[in-house]
């Protein structure tokens, strides 16, 4: 009687590998970006050198140009790359305010999604599952007011956009409410940038005067200096801010409420 063939078994878990190609995939498009120096490209030099041609594009192709912006916005943030605050003052400029800041915080939240599915998958639980029980309590104390934490900081622009996707997926934060802080708070802060980039023209023009007159002096290395950061006003900023503590309130009472609760 032939002996039956011992059965090989896979030692890979079909669930794990799916786990893990999203981040592989994402790794090596970052590796990309950075190797071929494409997030060089992110800067007002660049885009004053191809602002032309963008216009005219723009122009004759609105709705076609307003997609590729929103799925270069959308493929930035899911790479966690430095530049929403740059990209919406260019959407502002190219699109209108109105229309730009729409896309923006769109583009924004989808980018944000991607990210906090793949971090979430791959490396938040298993993290999480591994960290000490301090760390498993303050994700646990972060989950009960989630949401209004995260609407808190996305309502204030110093805290960096890739920083708070990553602390969300980390802390175990569902999926809904990750969705409806990160477009609730991104809709002021997309609307302040792409309104101050409607006005961009005037930064350009003197952008490019300051550069000619470095030019004229001999000097070979005279780049344009831009930070988007530098559009928003300060009281633009301390609008911001309030909106930011404003949604931290709720979360203020609670303890308060729990405190006096606990003492009394």
């Amino acid at each position: 009687m032939a002996e039956t063939p011992p059965k090989f078994h896979r030692t890979e878990k079909p669930g794990r590998l799916r786990r893990i190609l999203p981040l592989a995939l994402l790794l090596a498009g970052l590796t990309g970006v950075f190797a071929t120096g494409l997030h060089r490209s992110f800067n007002l030099e660049t885009f004053i050198h191809y602002q032309a041609g963008l216009q005219e594009l723009v122009a004759a192709h609105h709705w076609t140009m307003l997609g590729l912006f929103g799925l270069i916005y959308v493929v930035a943030v899911t790479l966690s790359l430095p530049v929403s605050a740059f990209l919406t003052t260019i959407g502002g400029y190219l699109f209108g305010w109105a229309l730009g800041g729409i896309a923006a915080s769109m583009a924004a939240t989808l980018g944000a999604i991607n990210i906090f599915l793949i971090a979430r998958s791959s490396l938040g639980r298993p993290l999480l599952q591994r960290a000490g029980a301090r760390i498993q309590g303050l994700a646990a104390g972060f989950r009960r007011q989630a949401f209004l934490y995260l609407l808190s900081l996305r309502l204030i622009p110093i805290v960096p956009f890739w920083l708070t996707n990553l602390a969300a997926a980390f802390f175990g934060m569902r999926l809904r409410p990750f969705i409806l802080a990160t477009q609730l708070g991104m809709l002021p802060v997309s609307f302040a940038f792409a309104f101050a980039g409607s006005g961009l023209d005037e930064v350009i023009s003197r952008q490019e005067s300051l550069r000619a007159d470095c030019l004229a002096t001999g000097q070979s290395d005279c780049a344009v200096d831009f930070n988007a950061g530098s559009l928003l006003t300060p009281e633009l900023m301390i609008a911001l801010a309030i909106l930011g503590i404003l949604a931290l309130v709720p979360v203020g009472l609670r303890h308060w409420r729990r405190r006096v609760a606990d003492e009394g």
